[in-house]
Parts: C-alpha cells; structure tokens; sequence
C-alpha cells in the first residue's frame, strides 16, 4: 500500500466509499478524510468508524469549486474520486444534477491533482459501453448509447465525458490517475433501490420483489469486497497510470433469477411470488433498458492480479445476513 499521510475519498459516505473506508483503515492508512454531501442514501453508513481518530468528515458539495481546492491542498497524497449521483430514478428526475455533479467535481479534482501532484483513483461504471451489442466487452470496446433525449443517459455520457477529461489529462499533462469501471456491485449497506438491494429489503419486509419488463435482463452481479480489492489493486499499481479496468464478474445472472434467489434464501414461507413493472408506465420515454451487460475483465487479470472470488449465492447470504441485523436498513422507505 501506499505509505499516504492523507487519504480523502469524495462520495465516501456512500455504500462503495464507506466500504472502502473500512479497508483503508483496517490496511493502517494514516489519515482519512471523507468528503461528502450526505444528501443522498443512507447516512448510517459511516456508524461504525466516524469516531476513529484517523477519520475527518467534511460536509460539502463536489460542485463548489472553493469547496474542493480547500480540501484538496498540497498535504493530499491520494484521492478515490467517488462522488456521484447514481440510480435510474435519479437519472430520469434530474439529469443536470447527475451531470453536473459528475463533470464539474471530476474537472475540479483533476485541476487540483495536476496543481498539487497527487494521485486520481476515478470510480466510472460499465454503463459507459451503453448497449454495444458485443458481448463480453473489453476496456476499449465502442460505446452505443441511445438518444440524448432519453433522460436515461444521461449518467452514462456523464461518466463517459469524465473518462475523456482524465485520458486526456494523463496523456497530455501526465495526470496520474487510474479509472475502474464497476459492474453491478452488491453488498451490505447498499442504498435498496437497486436491483440486488431492493430485492431483499422488499423480501425481509415481505414485499414481492420486483423485476422490470420479462426480467430477463442479464447482469454480472460483483461483492462489495471483490470491488474493493480492484479499486486497491488500480490504485497501487503504477502500472495501472493511465489505465481503464473492469472491475466486474464475468457470470452473467438474469434479474429474475437474482430475484428468485433473494426468495429462495429470504422466504422461510416459501409463499411469496416475483412482481413485475412496466417500465414504459413507470418512466415513459426517459428510460431504456439494457439486456446484457458482461465485462471481459481479463485485463485486471493480467495487470492487477484481480479475480472476483465470491459467488453470487454467498455474496446475497452474506447480505441477507447482515440486513436481518440491521433494523434501521429494513425500515428506510423505498418507492
């Protein structure tokens, strides 16, 4: 690891941040600063190390320039760049948050990193590849992205418009940093409006889950902590400047058998069923879906030594395990 005296993590109380927190710490990282708005999510997340004497959190916004280059002074030796806005209800909402919050806090860490010479770990996602139809796809596959009048991409040419910036930087003017894409991360502490989360906070409060359209829908699900381990590995590897990763398993699973799954080891009943929604009467023409999205990660293979190594049955177990013991998960209100 690096021997950092300062760490800050922007995004950090959110459910990768706060993960990701809990490892530094646990990996004796001197100083921890967490930068965050705590406006979306679950602001339990950070509980159990917000005490810690190694851990400062700032509340700010990405998005205020003054904000950030007081944060990140000359004494920064690392950033986790995670500030985001993430969610399919979020990007059809508000798509000028989404892509304000994405662009300008990117831009702004970038300009700071050149001017005080520390390292960018940029956390992007495999939404980037939209619906490129060839499958697994590789770090340097086309992008297929629908109409820019569906709300829908707008998180995905946000993020693909800060791969650019960086690429660009550290091509021209030798911005150390690395990006890692995520594909379908899980875990405990995960806001549940995403498809793993929210199908067993629906199941532990005995509600249906729900699948969107036929539910047919292929996913690579990947474990919180096999996550972690990519972004660590991107991070301390030089050989990652510069450098795009996917960071995601390659097993793809439909969102109906996800479900099931979440049934199969949430319903001691037996009894409940899946429930199924209408996308077009749910969002309209602000959503599109994609039917299959599958990394090659072969790449994080080869450079980082990275593997995923949890299954997608041990990481829900593990998930249902440590949602039964937090009540206060259970009782957040989802739509």
């Amino acid at each position: 690891m690096n021997d950092a005296k300062k760490i800050v993590i922007t995004g950090g109380a959110g459910f990768i941040g706060s993960h990701l927190a809990e490892r530094l710490l646990k990996s004796g990282e001197s100083e921890i600063v967490i930068f965050d708005s705590f406006r979306h999510g679950n602001n339990n997340n950070l509980d159990e190390i917000s005490n810690n004497s190694r851990i400062t959190l700032v509340n700010g916004d990405i998005r205020n320039k003054e904000q950030v280059e007081e944060l990140l002074n000359d004494d920064v030796d690392m950033v986790y760049h995670l500030s985001s806005i993430v969610g399919i209800e979020h990007y059809c909402k508000d798509p000028l948050e989404v892509i304000d919050v994405n662009v300008l806090g990117t831009r702004y860490v970038a300009e700071m990193a050149l001017k005080n010479n520390f390292r960018v770990l940029y956390a992007s996602t495999s939404e980037v590849f939209g619906r490129n139809p060839k499958i697994p796809w590789s770090e340097n596959d086309d992008r297929v992205l629908g109409s820019s009048t569906v709300d829908r991409w707008s998180y995905s040419s946000s993020k693909s418009l800060c791969e650019h910036m960086l690429f660009a930087l550290a091509k021209h003017q030798d911005l150390q940093c690395s990006i890692v894409r995520f594909f379908n991360v899980y875990g405990p502490r995960q806001n549940p409006i995403f498809v793993v989360s929210r199908g067993i906070h629906r199941v532990l409060n005995k509600k249906s889950p729900v699948v969107y359209d036929s539910g047919e829908q292929n996913r690579c699900f990947t474990f919180i902590e096999d996550a972690i381990e990519g972004m660590l590995l991107a991070a301390n590897s030089d050989e990652a400047i510069g450098e795009a990763f996917n960071i995601g398993s390659n097993t793809p699973t439909t969102i109906r058998e996800i479900n099931d799954l979440i049934l199969k080891l949430g319903d001691p009943t037996g009894k409940m069923t899946l429930e199924s929604i209408d996308t077009s009467e749910l969002y309209g023409s602000k959503y599109e879906d994609i039917g299959l999205r599958v990394p090659d990660n072969s790449k994080a293979a080869e450079i980082l030594g990275w593997h995923p190594t949890t299954k997608v049955s041990d990481g829900i177990e593990s998930t249902i395990s440590w949602a039964k013991n937090n009540p206060d998960w259970l009782s957040l209100e989802v739509d």
